[in-house]
């Protein structure tokens, strides 16, 4: 599993360390870190560090220092290293010493050769700003970044891009986009969550003895072996009521499709059996006869141990109501979160888990749908908080914050393929089969969200795809995930 830690965590960590180490030294790790990052993407885009050209862009801070010091080991390898300094005066002073000393040159990013050095350069490193930056860059940075931006140099982020928030994922105003972050210690949180995670390009983390404590972290991100932990399999004992029956409540007149889609999802979501109720019955059993279909409601269904409630589901409120006042788990989704009383929600005492997409939570927090998507931890929270429910908010990045708080999980797969019709009515049927065969609201909505990211990536394969084909891919992506955690 991958943690992220908050900014104040990892400072205390680092000074914790520092005084146990000589001066200098957990520098020196850092940069050796970056420097032999550098090299391998020098390798790969000039074929060598020797006689390659490298602009450092270098900041007051740490990350300015760390900068420094991986380009004078550059330099020592024969790359013509060169650090534009964006405030000389403030300029790492053992950094810009190394660098000198190992045949490095300095320029003002004042002076009009910053861009031309940029624009002929083959590797650009971003050592502008650190992890407590906030407000995106400042003035006299934002050139820099653009010249960046337009060179055909890769570009490697010291720690986080700079102008990007470390804690939150949020970015305000520009920002330097990267093709590698080699981020020291531990991950951010905006290395792992969009918009910020954009900006990151891929993400290397660099190990320099960081004492972090496991509970403190402020995300999680599953990993192949966490899911096959998390995922049910059956024992020799097993029937379809050990294994759990989740209902699916879906669909309606004008909406069939929804309540086809949820049952394809929780077909395969290791339950024993589906049930489905609801005004689509004959198109369910038309596409999945072993499908268990009542024309009863849900309070007269049968036997359940999970319910899924609200795609496709119109305006059938009375529906949302019947399921919400059930004794199991229940995951509310598309029109079901619209219907769904708040109060009704929040008396509930079995486990909940909400799905909302951008736009729906941004109806439920009463603002505009740009706030959640730029600030995505933050919305998840404070759903979560208001409805005591644990709350999967869906999207480029898709994260799931719990009812009774701790890190939030954030989802490692994905594609933007996955961006089509019913494609969420899937994730609700997978989810809520993985609720009903007794994993936590917070397990499901997590491994739901992987397999059905995985599932999107198998399916896709580069190609546009629908969203029935990402559901028979999750077998797929169960195997995968399987295969790899428990070494079959």
């Amino acid at each position: 599993m991958r943690t992220a830690y908050g900014v104040e965590m990892v400072r205390t960590a680092e000074r914790e360390l520092m005084a146990r180490l000589p001066e200098g030294a957990l520098m020196q790790r850092a940069a050796a870190g970056l420097a032999t990052a550098c090299a391998q993407v020098l390798g790969r885009v000039a074929g060598r560090v020797y006689g390659s050209r490298v602009v450092l862009l270098v900041g007051s801070g740490d990350n300015g220092g760390d900068a420094l010091y991986a380009g004078a080991r550059l330099a020592r390898r024969g790359a013509g290293v060169t650090a534009v300094l964006l405030t000389p005066e403030r300029a790492h002073g053992g950094g810009l010493t190394a660098l000198r000393r190992a045949g490095g040159q300095v320029a003002e990013a004042g002076g009009g050769s910053a861009g031309e050095l940029i624009g002929r350069a083959d590797l650009v490193v971003d050592g502008i700003v650190g992890i407590g930056g906030k407000g995106g860059l400042r003035e006299a940075a934002v050139p820099l970044a653009d010249a960046a931006a337009r060179s055909r140099a890769p570009v490697v982020a010291v720690d986080l891009p700079s102008g990007v928030d470390a804690d939150t994922g949020q970015v305000h105003g520009a920002a330097v986009r990267a093709d590698l972050t080699v981020t020291f210690g531990a991950h951010k949180p905006g290395l792992l969550v969009d918009p910020a995670r954009e900006y990151a390009g891929s993400v290397r983390l660099v190990d320099i003895g960081l004492p972090l404590p496991d509970d403190a972290a402020e995300l999680e991100a599953l990993q192949h072996a966490d899911v096959a932990r998390l995922l049910p399999v059956p024992g020799a004992e097993s029937d379809k009521y050990r294994r759990g029956v989740v209902g699916i409540a879906a669909g309606s007149a004008r909406y069939p499709g929804a309540a086809v889609l949820a049952v394809a999802g929780a077909l395969r979501g290791g339950a024993g059996a589906v049930r489905y109720v609801g005004p689509a019955g004959d198109a369910v059993l038309a596409r999945y006869p072993e499908t268990l279909v009542s024309d009863q409601g849900p309070q007269r269904a049968g036997r359940v141990q999970a319910w899924v409630v609200g795609p496709g589901a119109g305006d059938d409120a009375g529906t949302v109501a019947e399921v919400l006042a059930a004794e199991v788990p229940v995951l509310i989704d598309a029109d079901g979160l619209r219907l769904a009383d708040a109060d009704a929600v929040r008396r509930r005492t079995a486990p909940t888990l909400m799905t909302p997409h951008a736009g729906e939570a941004a109806a439920l927090l009463g603002v505009a749908r740009e706030e959640v998507e730029g600030a995505r931890l933050a919305s998840a929270r404070e759903l979560a908080g208001r409805y005591g429910a644990t709350v999967l908010l869906k999207g480029s990045t898709t994260v799931v914050a719990g009812a009774e708080g701790g890190p939030v999980r954030v989802n490692s797969t994905g594609t933007s393929w996955l961006a089509t019709a019913g494609s969420g009515d899937v994730l609700s049927g997978l989810a809520g089969s993985l609720l009903a065969a007794g994993l936590s609201a917070r397990d499901a909505g997590s491994a739901g969200a992987y397999l059905h990211g995985l599932a999107g990536r198998f399916a896709a394969d580069g190609a546009p795809v629908g969203a029935h084909e990402v559901a028979e891919a999750v077998g797929r992506a169960w195997r995968d995930v399987r295969g790899v955690g428990h070494g079959v």
